[in-house]
């Protein structure tokens, strides 16, 4: 397989798998349906890339999987695009399901559930060494 590389894209992927752009162009598409997809925990499946300072991660999670309670120091937005997700921040339980965003705060304690099948697009902002080191291989533009 050809690699191309721009200037402005530190990825090694594949042109079309990271950057689908023209030389010289600074606004990257990314087709996320050909990223890798990781199962991050059980019921848990994720494609992601990074930003040059957020991470995206486009999950897609079974009824009753859960994210365990834990912290982090990058600030944390969850999209569900489908379903719903029970999203504890900072000890306050909600639902997060299409048109109810939930935003976990930098250092903020917080944990997931699955309510049922669903769909969330998760990002991470700033990107920062945990979100790379527990997700390899992520293409960054």
């Amino acid at each position: 397989m050809r690699l191309l590389f721009s200037r402005r894209c530190n990825s090694r992927m594949p042109w079309r798998q990271c950057c689908n752009r023209p030389p010289g162009h600074s606004m990257p598409f990314i087709d996320t349906s050909t990223l890798e997809r990781i199962e991050r925990l059980p019921g848990w499946y994720g494609r992601y890339f990074h930003s040059p300072s957020m991470t995206f991660a486009h999950y897609d999670f079974k009824r009753d999987a859960s994210i365990h309670e834990h912290f982090h120091p990058q600030e944390q937005v969850y999209e569900v695009i489908e379903g719903e997700l029970e999203l504890t921040i900072d000890g306050v339980k909600q639902v997060a399901r299409p048109g109810i965003v939930g935003i976990v705060p930098s250092n903020v304690r917080h944990s997931v559930k699955a309510l049922s099948d669903a769909r969330a697009i998760i990002v991470d902002h700033p990107l920062g060494e945990t979100s790379a080191r527990h997700r390899p291989s992520i293409p960054k533009l």
